[in-house]
């Protein structure tokens, strides 16, 4: 009973992380576009440099890495592109070090561990794999 409860929860629980982690990267990268003036002005309040490339570039990656994270294609490269943009969009945008005392600050903080969290996810993704469900482990037909 627990080894069949064991492998149901690891085919479930690949594809359901990714399908997790697909919609976190979509809405947001959607957002740059339908929301592109607020995102030029927080851009902008933090002092970033070449805002529209950075902007589209971003959103770009974003909304193509969670299609393909839905469907489980390059994986581990996707995990690994995501981890890397979250990390320096964590730096950049999220520096809650140079801000002092305060609720910005507090949000800022949140922020930036909770896209650490993130990272750690799309990192043991990075190694894990697609998992069940995905273009990359699809049978081969004969």
């Amino acid at each position: 009973m627990l080894q069949q409860l064991s492998g149901l929860i690891t085919t479930v629980s690949n594809p359901l992380g990714r399908f997790i982690l697909g919609i976190y990267f979509l809405l947001p990268g959607l957002a740059k576009f339908t929301s592109y003036d607020f995102h030029v002005e927080y851009m902008a309040s933090h002092g970033m440099i070449f805002i529209p490339f950075f902007l589209i570039l971003s959103g770009v990656i974003q909304v193509g890495s969670a299609f393909a994270l839905f469907a489980g294609f390059q994986v581990r490269i996707v995990a690994f592109v995501l981890a890397g943009l979250t990390v320096v969009i964590s730096l950049v945008m999220h520096d809650f070090w140079t801000m002092e005392e305060g609720l910005q600050r507090s949000h800022e903080t949140q922020n930036f561990f909770k896209n650490m969290g993130i990272t750690a996810g799309l990192l043991i993704l990075t190694s894990a794999g697609a998992g069940a469900f995905s273009l990359d482990n699809r049978k081969k037909s004969v």
